[in-house]
């Protein structure tokens, strides 16, 4: 059964965090935001929800990159329960994909909690001052990708970089459950 992400408190400051990534780097939201904004994704290996929306967070990005907004990707899932899931893992398919933004671990899940996320995939976009503009999915894509889908994500943050209004309509994400540790 997908969770649902709930509506978002826009407006609120995005939390910090110092995490590992698959390219041997840590990373803090300082050292990931972007000149117009930030984008995070939080994501995972297993999930047919995120395999099917890579290529499509991957143009995004590439193209969100473009225009000053940064996207990283961050796998909270208990690694101990859903092996594939693992560092060693996220390694290889940042490796598999050629991920065009930093792939983070966040093995004590205290981010994903911090920021409130609840499936995979599921986005939070902040503008140039960290604040909250866009939560929600990458586009309607669920276990197949759609090749024509509406670019909820990449059309959000493109308003957000000229300075508009973030949608007041926005879809929420549709995916695997975080897979919380006991």
């Amino acid at each position: 059964m997908p969770t649902e992400s709930p509506t978002a408190e826009l407006g609120a400051t995005a939390s910090d965090f110092a995490l590992p990534a698959t390219d041997g780097k840590t990373w803090t939201l300082d050292t990931l935001k972007g000149e117009n904004g930030l984008v995070i994704v939080f994501m995972c290996n297993h999930c047919p929800y995120v395999k099917a929306a890579m290529p499509n967070l991957i143009r995004d990005a590439r193209e969100l990159n473009d225009i000053g907004i940064n996207v990283a990707g961050i796998n909270s899932n208990d690694a101990t329960v859903y092996t594939d899931d693992a560092f060693d893992r996220m390694i290889a398919v940042a490796e598999e994909w050629n991920l065009p933004f930093p792939y983070l671990h966040d093995a004590t899940q205290e981010i994903a909690r911090a920021y409130g996320a609840v499936c995979t995939p599921e986005c939070f976009g902040f503008d140039r001052d960290m604040r909250l503009r866009y939560r929600g999915r990458i586009d309607a894509s669920r276990k197949e990708a759609l090749p024509n889908a509406h670019r909820d994500l990449f059309e959000a943050m493109r308003a957000i970089a000229e300075q508009r209004e973030a949608p007041t309509e926005q879809c929420p994400a549709l995916g695997c459950s975080i897979k919380w540790k006991p």
